[in-house]
C-alpha cells in the first residue's frame, strides 16, 4: 500500500512541478535515467536521497505522503503569500473562496 502511494505521488509530484524524470534526476545528483527507473517502481530512494526529492519538489516528507493534500507546494506557496496580508485582506480572500465554491 505505501509502496504504491510513493510511487504514484513521486509521479504527480513530478508531474505537477513540470519537469520531466530526466532533469529531476540530474539536479538530485544522480544518473540521468534515476527517477524514471524509481516511477517504474524499481526500487526506493535512500533516505538521504528522498530528503533531495522532497527539498526539489519544494515539499516536506509529510507532504509527500499526504495524498489528501494534492498540490503541497502550490499550497505552501498560497499559505506564504496569505501570512504576508492583514486582517481585512485575508477577509476579502476568505469571502472569495466561499464565492467560489457555490
Amino acid at each position: 500500500m505505501y509502496e504504491n502511494l510513493f510511487y504514484e505521488r513521486l509521479i504527480k509530484l513530478r508531474n505537477e512541478k513540470g519537469v520531466s524524470a530526466r532533469d529531476m534526476s540530474l539536479t538530485i545528483g544522480q544518473s540521468s535515467g534515476y527517477i524514471n527507473g524509481l516511477e517504474n517502481r524499481n526500487g526506493f530512494p535512500s533516505m538521504q536521497v528522498f530528503f533531495y526529492i522532497c527539498e526539489y519538489l519544494g515539499v516536506t516528507p509529510s507532504e509527500f505522503f499526504d495524498d489528501n493534500n494534492n498540490r503541497p507546494a502550490y499550497y505552501k506557496e498560497i499559505m506564504e503569500d496569505l501570512n504576508a496580508l492583514d486582517s481585512e485582506q485575508l477577509q476579502n480572500i476568505k469571502a472569495i473562496i466561499k464565492g467560489l465554491k457555490h
